[in-house]
This record gives C-alpha cells, sequence and structure tokens, in this order.
C-alpha cells in the first residue's frame, strides 16, 4: 500500500483528508505543521507528501524545501487555498499545485497520477 504524509495545521482538514485519502486505498500519516512532517518524513518514510503553505512555524514553503534536501525523486503536492503562491518562484519546485476547495476529485486526481493504484483481487 502507497503512503502520503499530509502536512497541514488544520485538524479537520488533516482529518478529512487522512479519511478521504484511506478510502483511496492509500495508508495515510499526519502532522500539525513542516517540524512533525519533516520527522514523520524520515521516520514514515512516504511515497508523496501533501503540504499546506500558510502553517504557523515553519511554512510550507520552507518545508518543501527541506523535504527535498530529503529526497528529491519523493512527489511533493502544494494544497494551499490561496492561489496566488502558484506565482512564487519557491513554489516551482513542488511537482503539483492544488487549489484548496470542498470538492477533493482534483486533489485525489494529482495523488493518483503520482501514485497509480494497485489493483486489488
Amino acid at each position: 500500500m502507497k503512503k502520503i504524509l499530509v502536512i497541514d495545521d488544520e485538524v479537520y482538514l488533516r482529518q478529512l483528508y487522512q479519511a478521504e485519502l484511506r478510502d483511496e486505498g492509500y495508508e495515510v500519516v499526519v502532522a500539525k505543521d513542516g517540524f512533525e512532517g519533516l520527522l514523520l518524513c524520515e521516520r514514515e518514510n512516504p511515497d508523496l507528501v501533501i503540504v499546506d503553505i500558510r502553517m504557523p512555524g515553519m511554512d510550507g514553503l520552507e518545508t518543501i524545501s527541506r523535504l527535498l534536501n530529503q529526497d528529491r525523486k519523493r512527489p511533493v503536492i502544494i494544497h494551499s487555498a490561496y492561489p496566488h503562491y502558484q506565482d512564487n518562484f519557491m513554489s516551482w519546485n513542488a511537482d503539483a499545485f492544488v487549489v484548496k476547495s470542498g470538492d477533493l476529485s482534483d486533489l485525489k486526481e494529482k495523488v493518483s497520477n503520482f501514485l497509480p493504484k494497485v489493483a486489488t483481487k
């Protein structure tokens, strides 16, 4: 089973993403900020990371930079409510940018592009 790390400071969003992505067949671990996300990334070795940008302490852009120092091959998706960050050259380090909305189909589609589902019997 492919593993996803979700880094977001909003507890309800972490719970929602965890439930929705588990329903899609992924193992999901969550972190409340960039610091915890980096620690979990080293310990859990996820196949993909989803990162919010606006978080207290270490923002998502710095988190992405540090994640890429750990492993440049691991896909990173920015999931932010602020579409103007797409124009920030620091966000170009991510493999994809998805604007947050009530409909998670765009996020799920991006995830499945990087982590194709394994057929089950």
